[in-house]
Order: C-alpha cells, then structure tokens, then sequence
C-alpha cells in the first residue's frame, strides 16, 4: 500500500482507489435485517458478473485490496478460480461471507498471508441469530473461524452496530471472537439503506454515544479500525469522506457514487472515475451523506491524509495489527 500511494503521489493522482469491492454475486444464503443489496438487488439477484468481467475490474481499477463480498460469495460459482487469478496478480484479498458455508468450503482453498476470510458476525449469539434470521448461525459461523484458524488461514471478523445493538453484548462478542483466535474485529456503524425498512440505524450523535464506549476496547481485543477513524467515530475529530476509496463493481457495472449509495451503474472503471461528481459527495452536501460515518467513506481518508503525529500513530498501530 505505502508503494501505491507514492507512486499516485509522484503522478500527482488524486482521485484514485484504495480497495476494490468486488460483488461478483448478490445471492445470498440468509436475508439479514440490515442488508441494503438483497433488497436493493432484488430484480437481478440471478446476475452475476463472469470471471472475465471480475478480472477485469481487478485490473482496470489497480488497487492493491480486493474485497470479495456479495451476496455470498461463496455461492458464486468459479469463486476459487476468482481467488486464484486475483491472488496471481500480487493483490490481497479480504473475503466477507456470513460463515454459513466456512467450515466446508475452507479446504478448497490455500492458506496465504495475502488472503484473510473476513466472517460477519452483529452480536452474540441470541443477537446475531436474530438479526440473520436464522437460529444456529452463530455457531456455525464460529465454527467455521475455528476450522479456518486451524487450518491456517488469516481469519478477521466484521460486525455492524445498529441503533438497538447493545455495547455490552458487542464486549461479550468481542471476548467470544479474542478467545476463538481470531487476527482482527472490525467494527463500524451501519448505513441506513433507503431499502430497509424499520429505525435500525443510528444516527451522528447515537454513533458517538457508543463508540466512546467501544474505543476504550483498542488494548483489549484485535481492533482492526485504525485509531484515527475510531477517534473520529468517537467525536474526537471531524473527516470528510473519500467516496473513490472503495469503488464497487457487481453484475450491473460499477457502482456510483459509493459503495453504500447507488445513483447509477456505468459500464466502465474509467466512466466512474470521470463522470461522478466527487466534490459532491465528498462535501458531505447531498442529505443521504449526512448520518453516515461507515468505515469504507472515512477510512481511506484517513490512508489519503495522514502525516506527523497522526503518521506515527498510524506506523505504530500497523506494527500492532
């Protein structure tokens, strides 16, 4: 990553991706309570990309990460051949799957520092069976970190906090995650999808009230979301979004502006970067913007704007993780 950003520096490239989010699929094996594509998607869930189409947005956008998500990915069909070839070209692969097919699917692939499983979970178990609709989750979804631990896979953990998410029942989780040996928790509010029914998202100030909390965690568990974007979930400091950070390609195209809000597809990595109004965005103006502080917005400004004291903080937590 530090090789990329310089040399978008020394070309005096602005605008430029940090991480390709990658949806080759949008089929899902469970209907999450606070997921925007199955609903957003719902007239197209049959589509997915081809592996052609998925190589080539690899290639056309250039970034260093490759998030490989859905949908679940792992229903998508060529998915380790997708694996394969992204691996082939130096990229590091985060792959985000709800665990429901982890324990099976794990062995047909290879253990590599430059590929991390990234399993889903939003609460102990009571709560994230809940939220999934679907009892038994939970364990199954663990049971697959602990067969992909054993098998020696990289193994980070993803969970969303949701206005009736209780900060306790996040600590208890987080205990449940650290002891089971997972390498990263990665914990960031949701975004309030226009497609989702029910006041299940939090707004600015309610983010705050718990990410006080959650910040004091850093020593305590593998907290992967950097210092910087925890102080700014925190109300310690003020960031304006990198909506190019994270640029997302699925079966209708790539996505604009962002990974969470969808104004249009165009059909090329090139028409995004040229055609979206990225001061727009970045300003925070549009109303839709105005209670998001999700980890794929802020994240890659902290990357993008980082220098002296908050360089140090950065070079010492990477040191950490």
């Amino acid at each position: 990553m530090t090789g990329y950003l310089t040399k978008k520096k020394i070309c005096g490239q602005e605008q430029f991706p940090l991480v390709v989010m990658l949806e080759p699929t949008h089929r899902c094996n469970l209907t999450c309570s606070g997921c925007g594509r199955i609903r957003e998607y719902h007239d197209t869930l049959a589509q997915e990309m081809t592996l052609a189409e998925c190589l080539k947005a690899v290639d056309d956008a250039g970034a260093p990460v490759v998030t490989i998500t859905g949908g679940e990915p792992l229903l998508y069909g060529p998915v380790r051949e997708l694996v394969r070839e992204v691996l082939a070209r130096k990229k590091h692969i985060y792959f985000c799957t709800n665990g429901m097919l982890l324990e099976e699917a794990a062995a047909d692939f290879l253990p590599t520092p430059r590929f991390t499983w990234n399993v889903h979970f939003d609460g102990t178990e009571a709560v994230h069976d809940q939220i999934i609709g679907r009892q038994g989750g939970f364990k199954k979804a663990l049971a697959g970190v602990k067969a992909a631990k054993a098998m020696g896979f990289r193994v980070n953990t993803n969970t969303t906090v949701y206005r009736e998410s209780s900060v306790s029942d996040i600590e208890t989780l987080f205990e449940q995650l650290t002891s089971a040996g997972v390498d990263g928790i990665l914990v960031a509010p949701g975004f309030s999808y226009e497609d989702v029914t029910g006041d299940v998202f939090l707004t600015r100030q309610e983010i705050v009230r718990k990410f006080q909390q959650i910040r004091q965690w850093e020593r305590r568990f593998p907290i992967i979301s950097t210092p910087i974007y925890l102080e700014f979930l925190a109300g310690g400091r003020d960031l304006s979004c990198t909506p190019w950070g994270n640029p997302t390609c699925n079966s209708q195209g790539w996505k604009a502006p962002c990974y969470l809000i969808t104004d249009t597809h165009y059909a090329t990595f090139a028409e995004l970067m040229e055609r979206t109004d990225w001061d727009h965005y970045s300003s925070g103006e549009d109303p839709r913007c105005s209670q998001c502080m999700v980890h794929c917005g802020f994240e890659p400004t902290v990357v993008r704007q980082m220098g002296g004291r908050d360089l140090w903080r950065m070079l010492k937590w990477n040191m950490h993780v």
